[in-house]
């Protein structure tokens, strides 16, 4: 059997359970099986794979028949352009995400040494790009997992940016405010989830990511509800509160925050399939609790 041969086997095998994209995901796994770059597994796609390799292949293709996510099988998933390791104890980061992190970096573009702090950090893929993307900014990460928060160093130092990033274990917002700490952004993508939807939810969500990244306790916009509260007391003068929102929730999170009477008109910014991503909100400058 030729790696070429095995990759078939694979493929087939996927797609007659139905998983999406079987020939991508047969690739990955491969890839890992053999300890191989794309371009490596193809340099060796007539090659023969050797017993050992097509038995870890296959235990690998075991795993994802059952539905575990092809990140935590491998142990990694690429965001903005990095590598970032995963795996049960945190969310795997979604491409979507990303427009967080442009936001958020749009909006300190003009500070000096911002400071952000990205709550319910899980894997700490939001905390590690801004870091990266900006060497001067500091980051203060929270989470309510402690398990998140050993993948988040982990990530942090994998980086180069544990010395920019301080983790701090607590609910929200609240780590921060307890030290009377103040920053320019305010960064979350928090479980936005309805328990009750959590019966639809596909099989390797509701039954492999971390339930508390996913489901929102309460209704679906009660984390943004507490958001608009605390984080006027947690953000200098003039600074932004940035949230990732679920489908069709961006109307009633800009509602919330415009009751909260003390943000300018928030923004919304769509994701590269046009939904209703994120939405942004600044602080008035007259409304700081010091700084």
């Amino acid at each position: 059997m030729t790696v070429a041969d095995a990759w078939q086997a694979g493929c087939e095998h996927l797609a007659a359970l139905g998983i999406d994209e079987a020939g991508i995901t047969a690739d990955v796994l491969l890839r890992h099986a053999l300890g191989l770059t794309r371009t490596g597994l193809y340099l060796a796609w007539n090659r023969p794979i050797d017993a050992a390799a097509w038995a870890r292949y296959r235990a690998l293709l075991e795993e994802r028949a059952r539905g575990r996510p092809v990140a935590y099988i491998t142990g990694r998933r690429e965001f903005m352009g990095l590598e970032f390791w995963v795996d049960e104890r945190v969310l795997i980061p979604r491409p979507e995400t990303e427009v967080l992190v442009e936001t958020t970096l749009d909006a300190i573009r003009e500070h000096q040494a911002p400071v952000v702090a990205d709550v319910g950090t899980g894997s700490g893929a939001i905390a590690v790009s801004l870091a990266v993307f900006r060497p001067d900014a500091r980051v203060l990460a929270t989470d309510l997992s402690p398990d998140a928060l050993a993948v988040a160093s982990a990530n942090a130092a994998r980086h180069g940016a544990a010395d920019r990033i301080t983790l701090l274990h607590g609910d929200l917002l609240e780590p921060i405010l307890t030290r009377g700490w103040q920053v320019d952004v305010v960064v979350c993508n928090p479980p936005y989830v309805a328990p009750e939807a959590a019966a639809g939810l596909p099989r390797e969500v509701r039954a492999f990511e971390p339930a508390l990244a996913v489901i929102a306790p309460g209704s679906p916009e009660s984390l943004y509800a507490r958001l608009a509260a605390a984080s006027p007391r947690a953000l200098r003068p003039g600074g932004w509160l940035i949230v990732e929102v679920g489908a069709g929730q961006a109307p009633r999170v800009v509602e919330l925050l415009e009751q909260a009477a003390v943000f300018e008109a928030p923004r919304i910014r769509r994701d590269g399939i046009g939904w209703e991503r994120v939405v942004a909100a600044r602080l008035r400058a007259a409304v700081g609790h010091g700084g």
